[in-house]
């Protein structure tokens, strides 16, 4: 999806909620499509020196509203942000339970049809209409396990 889409689709959906696509916004879904996995505010911050503290939490909560970025959670209650599905692309989360890094991957197209096709008899014997999936994998990334191995 092209630069422009991401925009266009993030001020239909502002606007869908009756919310402006002001350039603080702007800037924000620009450091998150350009960022290779999910970041937490501070990360975003130190990004964009011209965005405060402040306005990151408050224009994420709105954008999170509005369908433009998605939280991801992390560890304890940190939580990291991303572009919505449909404007980044299907992809599932490695997900580190001591610094709480998140990255993105993607698994093969065959474990993406073995995962659908093994839950949907779960899914729909609980009444539901499944309309997609996201996985996030737990564990240590490799700083954090060469920490454990050095105590």
């Amino acid at each position: 999806m092209s630069r422009a889409d991401i925009h266009d689709i993030a001020a239909q959906r502002l606007h869908a909620i009756n919310q402006r696509y002001s350039a603080r916004r702007r800037r924000l879904v620009e450091a998150l499509e350009k960022a290779p996995h999910p970041l937490v505010a501070t990360d975003i911050v130190s990004l964009d020196e011209e965005l405060p503290q402040s306005s990151v939490y408050r224009n994420l909560s709105v954008l999170e509203s509005a369908g433009v970025v998605v939280k991801v959670l992390t560890n304890g209650d940190r939580a990291a942000f991303e572009l919505a599905e449909e404007l980044k692309g299907h992809h599932h989360h490695l997900v580190c339970v001591q610094c709480g890094l998140v990255l993105d991957i993607e698994i093969p197209a065959k474990v993406e049809e073995l995962l659908d096709s093994g839950i949907s008899s779960v899914v729909q014997g609980a009444g539901f209409t499944l309309l997609g999936h996201r996985l996030d994998l737990m564990g240590r990334c490799s700083e954090c396990q060469s920490s454990v191995v050095g105590l």
